[in-house]
């Protein structure tokens, strides 16, 4: 029993050192590394279909991890590429099957209770999206009507706490992904759509037709979005913030982000249309790793 006790003791202390080593030494040892994507976060990850993702987070996280492999002196590194959505996001990198997420994840402190931020790279406004012919300027008028958001975001809490928001009431509808919201308004399900900005301007860009929609009302909330990874993890952390930094110091990341969210992207060649805003310029200025809640105006 006292041997068998051992084993038992003994190979939980093996489980969790396999939990903790770190991502660097994974990576090396493995010669791959899983990068977590969204299929339809916008302009900053989307997909192309047949595997193929792209968008501002997903080219900044290629870059990150080409500066990795040659920290680790690796020949080669192979990408895989893992979808996940906002429900399984975070227990994804939690478990070690997703070594960097490359989606639309905004820092906040509860979630960096179970992960770790790098550096922001992109400040983000939270809006709401009606059809142009639907006469809804701002909360006010959502009064009775159905608001549709992604499971597993804070856009809702958010639209329900506005000082605005006072007395109105309205029906939830919750798309399994941002594509799948933005069909409950294209289709009528929906009266308006409560996302992050540029998650909603990239699924207009996509739409059949984009003179039909626009964005509207108060701004919700300002949020720092940022590219996941372990917690406790700081040498993995520091070779992502690095190569991020690197980046911002060069005006390689404004030059992405000019990429992704000013001129056309594919697969339509449209435009998002969403020139950097200041407070995003100021997050490349002044490099940090600040949750959500020190946005919050006091």
């Amino acid at each position: 029993m006292y041997k068998k006790t051992l084993l038992v003791v003994g190979l939980a202390l093996l489980a969790g050192a396999v939990h903790a080593e770190d991502t660097l030494k994974k990576i090396k040892d493995s010669g791959a590394a899983t990068m977590g994507v969204r299929e339809s976060s916008g302009a900053l990850s989307y997909t192309l279909g047949d595997g193929k993702y792209v968008g501002y987070h997903v080219e900044i996280c290629q870059h990150v991890l080409a500066d990795v492999q040659k920290q680790l002196g690796m020949p080669k590194l192979e990408i895989k590429y893992l979808p996940v959505t906002s429900q399984n996001r975070v227990p994804l990198v939690q478990n070690g099957t997703v070594d960097i997420e490359c989606g639309s994840t905004t820092n906040n402190s509860a979630r960096a209770k179970d992960i770790a931020f790098a550096v922001t790279t992109y400040v983000e406004e939270v809006r709401i999206a009606v059809k142009a012919n639907s006469g809804i300027t701002s909360i006010s008028q959502l009064n009775g009507k159905t608001v549709a958001t992604t499971t597993g975001t804070t856009s809702v809490q958010l639209l329900r706490k506005h000082e605005r928001a006072n007395g109105v009431d309205f029906k939830e509808v919750f798309g399994k992904d941002h594509a799948d919201s933005f069909l409950l308004l294209e289709s009528g399900r929906a009266d308006a759509f409560v996302m992050d900005g540029q998650i909603l301007a990239g699924n207009i860009a996509k739409s059949k037709a984009p003179a039909d929609y626009k964005i509207v009302g108060e701004v919700l909330s300002v949020e720092p979005i940022a590219i996941m990874i372990r917690k406790d993890d700081p040498a993995f952390k520091k070779a992502v913030d690095d190569s991020i930094k690197a980046m911002m110091k060069s005006g390689e990341i404004a030059k992405l982000y000019d990429k992704w969210f000013v001129q056309p992207i594919p697969p339509t060649n449209t435009r998002v249309g969403l020139p950097a805003t200041e407070a995003t310029k100021n997050a490349w200025a002044n490099p940090n790793d600040k949750p959500v809640e020190e946005y919050v105006k006091k």
